[in-house]
């Protein structure tokens, strides 16, 4: 706690010390009754935050949040106790950390989706709140050694899913590095031991090679009279780790455990040395990059080699300048950390604009699962470099087509696109795109929208979320009636309709999971493709399940017309139908499941949804009529190699049978197999048999079976 102290001295003057000593007292009092897992004083922490923002160069206001970041939240400190004492903006950075903190990650995917969405609104707001809580992060990882191998685990996935990415996507790399390492340890201790121990047991050869290539590179300086600082810097663990698992290489097929950096005065210097070594070395073909003209979209800029020494030893140059340099390690701090080169705040909002655009996104997105998706993607893509006709660069995930770059320039470019040219030539919109390609978007205002089909090839999530925006806003009509129409296929499939399914109880339940609003905005999530229909209908039937009351039984009532051919618990006369989900015929053994208004319906007892269906709606339930008697429907898939295959087979055994034909319908599978579902008109369960006995028999009948789902 004492080098801290030590660093405000250092770091501050003034006012900003004053103030910073009155938070480290303040906060000190606050805690000092508190212990963390490991024993030691609570107050450790917040100390520990606060170094770790100071190396990181972070203004007075932002290091006085860090002392005082879980005041509020962990001791009797109220708002307006540090509003009075130190201010309103260190207020909203304290309270927007203590937000955060109050998120619980849990197992459920929908919890951490809608954590996620939070983090993002809390860096839109201030984005040193979010800096803040990376050095939260990266302090409790480092001392994680002190809680249960469980949460240990827990908490390296969610650092290493969320918030390594997010000081990636800030250009934090020094933050970024250390947090992969940390959850390297935990979530795979082995590979984590075998990295640290063989590159250790290699480590003086290697500094030996990398002190040569240091002292030949100096060499070409002084020659060329450029003054620089060349160094060896080693790969971190996790990186060394991804690069073996993702090319399946082993350590000794690693060359580049270290990189060389030279640091120079000027883009033209950086561009010179970048000759001089390539005249010197020869480059291996395809690892040579230019940050420089062509910056990451966290600003980061470098000129990236690996050569070949005379004795075949390959290893990476990066050459870069000193202000490329703090971007490179400090990213997004470097704004506050070189006061004497401090960014304009134009500059800044430049860099923190990518925040703009995914709040944007989840305004259209209601889904905390898919505004998560979506961001995910966009922080964990590859980077494709491509270039507009204005020669603006444009990053792009790899493999992204020219509708992902059309969506990418404007949400409008995306939705008029009618075509697109590729290096002066008109191409498919599902062109895989590469590096260096120049991208034209050919547009029309008489567009009616973009296709459903782009959403089968396009890799950028925000494009993916954008097209489903458009269908979502301006399909909402049309939407509503496809969602209605599937979802009310889906519950007759399972011998239910949609009026007792969607109940204002089962809809208050599903809308508690998948946030929606109105009935008519998860059949319109449904229709464009926001939600399947399983997520709906699996979480309806769930609720029937285990929540829902059962139903009074009907009692036997005398009706004209009433279906019969069952008894109920030895009882006739009541109101019976039978499940279109698995078609029960005489000779099967079925069991009744009492409904909400339907009375009474009818299923096979291997009928997969009677599988955990709540034993208190089931009833006994017996054939009252013998086969032969009367006449039911039965459900039969056929599987041909062609669909023509499949109706003469089904058309000759039915008319051979003297049976008869209710309803056919034919598809083809992705494996190009004809599937032909047909309803047929019979007496018993030995008609079922014997029908596909007889079609099964037909040349091309790859397979025959009774629908049961």
């Amino acid at each position: 706690m004492e080098s801290i102290l030590m660093k405000i001295y250092e770091f501050y003057t003034g006012e900003e010390r004053d103030m910073l000593l009155r938070a480290y007292d303040f906060a000190r009092d606050a805690h000092r009754n508190q212990k963390r897992a490991s024993g030691e004083p609570y107050f450790i922490h917040p100390c520990a935050v606060a170094e770790i923002l100071i190396d990181l160069g972070l203004d007075a206001d932002t290091i006085a949040a860090a002392l005082l970041h879980d005041v509020i939240e962990d001791t009797s400190v109220t708002e307006e106790d540090v509003r009075r004492e130190f201010g309103e903006n260190v207020l909203t950075l304290v309270a927007g950390v203590t937000k955060l903190d109050k998120i619980v990650f849990k197992s459920q995917e929908e919890e951490e989706a809608e954590n996620f969405r939070k983090i993002f609104i809390a860096m839109a707001k201030d984005i040193r709140v979010i800096i803040i809580k990376l050095a939260d992060r990266l302090h409790n990882m480092r001392s994680l050694n002190f809680l249960s191998k469980e949460r240990q685990q827990k908490m390296a996935r969610e650092t290493l899913d969320i918030f390594a990415p997010i000081a990636g996507r800030l250009g934090i790399s020094q933050v970024k590095c250390e947090l992969e390492d940390l959850c390297l340890k935990y979530l795979d201790p082995a590979a984590f031991e075998y990295l640290v121990e063989n590159i250790h047991q290699k480590l003086e050869e290697r500094n030996r090679f990398v002190d040569f290539v240091v002292e030949e590179i100096n060499g070409i300086l002084e020659e060329s009279r450029i003054h620089g600082e060349v160094f060896g810097r080693p790969k971190h663990f996790y990186s060394i780790y991804k690069k073996m698992k993702d090319k399946h290489k082993t350590l000794d097929q690693i060359y580049d455990l270290t990189a060389v950096r030279v640091i120079v005065g000027t883009v033209d210097e950086c561009y010179e040395v970048f000759g001089k070594i390539h005249k010197k070395w020869k480059p291996v073909p395809g690892r040579i990059k230019d940050y420089i003209a062509t910056p990451k979209p966290n600003f980061y800029q470098s000129l990236h080699t690996t050569v070949v020494t005379n004795f075949g030893q390959p290893f990476e140059i990066q050459i870069r300048t000193e202000e490329m340099h703090r971007t490179a390690e400090y990213g997004i701090a470097a704004h506050w950390k070189y006061k004497e080169n401090r960014e304009e705040e134009s500059t800044l909002d430049q860099r923190i604009a990518w925040i703009r655009e995914v709040m944007e996104l989840q305004g259209g997105l209601k889904d905390s699962k898919e505004f998560m998706d979506t961001v995910k993607g966009e922080l964990y893509s590859a980077e494709l470099l491509v270039f507009t006709p204005q020669s603006k660069v444009i990053s792009l995930p790899a493999g992204a087509t020219p509708v992902d770059f059309a969506y990418a320039i404007h949400s409008e470019v995306g939705n008029k696109c009618t075509g697109a040219k590729v290096n002066g030539k008109i191409v498919p919109l599902n062109t895989a795109l590469e590096t260096g390609d120049v991208v034209e978007i050919i547009t029309s205002p008489n567009s009616k929208g973009p296709s459903r089909d782009w959403l089968k090839f396009i890799k950028s999530s925000s494009a993916r979320a954008k097209i489903k925006s458009f269908y979502k806003k301006e399909m909402k009509e049309e939407n509503i009636r496809l969602g209605r129409s599937m979802l009310e296929e889906a519950a007759k499939r399972r011998g239910m309709a949609l009026s007792e399914l969607v109940t204002p109880e089962s809809f208050k339940k599903v809308s508690e999971k998948l946030s929606f609003d109105t009935p008519d905005e998860m059949y319109s999530a449904i229709g464009y493709g926001a939600v399947t229909v399983n997520q709906v209908i699996f979480k309806l039937l769930d609720y029937f399940r285990k929540e829902a009351p059962a139903p009074v039984i009907p009692q036997p009532f005398k009706a004209k017309n009433a279906k019969g051919g069952v008894t109920i618990n030895g009882m006739t006369g009541m109101l019976v139908s039978f499940a279109g989900c698995c078609s029960p015929v005489p000779g099967d053994d079925i069991v009744g499941f009492v409904t909400r208004g339907r009375g009474i319906v009818v299923h096979r007892k291997d009928c997969p949804n009677m599988k955990n269906a709540d034993p208190a709606r089931l009833q006994t339930a017996a054939w009252l009529v013998k086969e032969g008697e009367a006449r039911f429907k039965a459900a039969i898939v056929v599987t041909a190699e062609d669909q023509g295959a499949a109706l003469s087979a089904i058309s000759g055994s039915v008319a051979e049978m003297k049976l008869e034909i209710t309803s056919i319908n034919g598809r083809y599978d992705k494996n190009g197999s004809a599937i032909v579902d047909v309803t047929v008109s019979l007496l018993s369960r030995q008609d079922v048999e014997v029908l596909i006995g007889k079609i099964r028999a037909h040349a091309k009948i790859l397979d025959v079976r009774r629908l049961s789902n």
